[in-house]
């Protein structure tokens, strides 16, 4: 059977034309007509409130973002603990010190309460973190009213991981657009591609200027090479760009594919006792629901998390487990971790599921049918 896979690259448009043109031009380095243009067309869906600096990655982004707060080798800064590990490993190039915040129970994010906790005790063991770096998990908006208002209580700034967000809302405002700086990442996986790549949303033009500096190379203005910085290769290319702007133009459709995909799930597992799908707690929250997820009681359907991911791996269908905690990871286990354990138990009972924009009909289907058979088989 033909793999579904959890989150495929979706394609098909005008990526060709562009990357024959940038091609045709010469342009196949980190300058051209394809970055000018994603660029503007990403300042335009932020609604020109931000500055946009295309990059090589979400990691990247991060990366730069701890440089322009100036945090250096023995500082600490406060990270969701449920999340990938490129929103933690950045901390650790700059030498600093990553402090993991547990998650609350509506949006999986931050939680405002461990956070406040988190802060109390590092200042009051004079050790005042430099930067709060939370995570739109799924895509589903963090809890940006009560964080913000933390962040500024204790005057530290916000780094706002939108890697898997573009699109989400909070209070109608977009996701990436409250912190001091934004993450957006273009993998392959992510809601449109540049076959990998990322950006960093900046408040200013001349902190998008200074990002664009030390991601290639931190080259002084000089008729020769010279170098009074650290700078890094962290540019993106004119090509990746290219597929960014045919990807730009079918957004919307993508976003909305995602959210179909999550009203499936939703429809499917209403009549399942045991098998809750992750959604927006209230209208506030926006998902572009980047992944449908779902956590499994055990108690009442027979079975966990890790039984029907290897059930649907039988028939080739693609799932994973969600986040393993960064506080659980062997890397950073010795790190400071502050919460009750409830993102610990949501890697324990969750489920990724298939949800790539060009999930059809028949795979829906076929979804359908293996979970359907497979909670049959266990409570007969």
């Amino acid at each position: 059977m033909k793999q579904i896979k959890l989150s495929s690259v979706h394609v098909g448009g005008n990526e060709i034309k562009y990357i024959e043109r940038a091609i045709n031009k010469g342009e196949v380095s980190n300058y051209g007509e394809n970055l000018d243009r994603f660029e503007k067309q990403l300042e335009v869906f932020f609604l020109k409130k931000s500055k946009i600096a295309l990059l090589n990655s979400g990691t990247s982004a991060i990366h730069i973002a701890l440089i322009h707060l100036g945090v250096k080798s023995g500082d600490e800064v406060i990270c969701q603990s449920f999340t990938f590990s490129a929103s933690a490993n950045p901390i650790v190039y700059q030498g600093a010190i990553p402090v993991f915040v547990d998650s609350e129970n509506e949006t999986w994010n931050m939680c405002p309460l461990h956070l406040e906790k988190a802060l109390k005790d590092r200042v009051s063991k004079g050790k005042r973190p430099k930067a709060i770096i939370l995570v739109h998990s799924y895509g589903m908006p963090a809890k940006m009213d009560e964080l913000i208002s933390i962040s500024l209580k204790y005057n530290i700034p916000i780094i706002e991981d939108a890697a898997e967000a573009l699109g989400s809302t909070y209070n109608e405002q977009k996701c990436g657009t409250f912190g001091d700086y934004g993450i957006i990442s273009f993998n392959g996986n992510k809601i449109i591609t540049t076959s990998g790549g990322g950006a960093l949303i900046c408040k200013t033009s001349k902190l998008r200027e200074r990002t664009l500096f030390l991601s290639t190379q931190a080259r002084d203005s000089a008729p020769y090479y010279q170098h009074s910085e650290i700078g890094y290769n962290y540019s993106m290319s004119n090509i990746a760009a290219g597929i960014g702007r045919a990807q730009m133009e079918v957004l919307d459709n993508y976003i909305a594919l995602r959210r179909d995909a999550n009203r499936f799930y939703q429809e499917f597992f209403k009549k399942i006792s045991g098998i809750k799908v992750f959604k927006s707690p209230n209208s506030s929250f926006i998902s572009n629901h980047w992944l449908s997820c779902v956590l499994i009681d055990k108690t009442k359907v027979g079975f966990n998390n890790e039984d029907l991911r290897l059930e649907l791996l039988k028939y080739n269908i693609e799932t994973k487990l969600l986040w393993k905690p960064m506080h659980m990871q062997p890397v950073f286990k010795d790190y400071p971790y502050y919460g009750s354990n409830i993102c610990n138990n949501l890697f324990k009972t969750g489920l990724c599921l298939p949800s790539g924009s060009n999930l059809t009909q028949d795979e829906k289907k076929r979804i359908e049918e293996v979970i359907t058979q497979f909670i049959f088989d266990k409570n007969k």
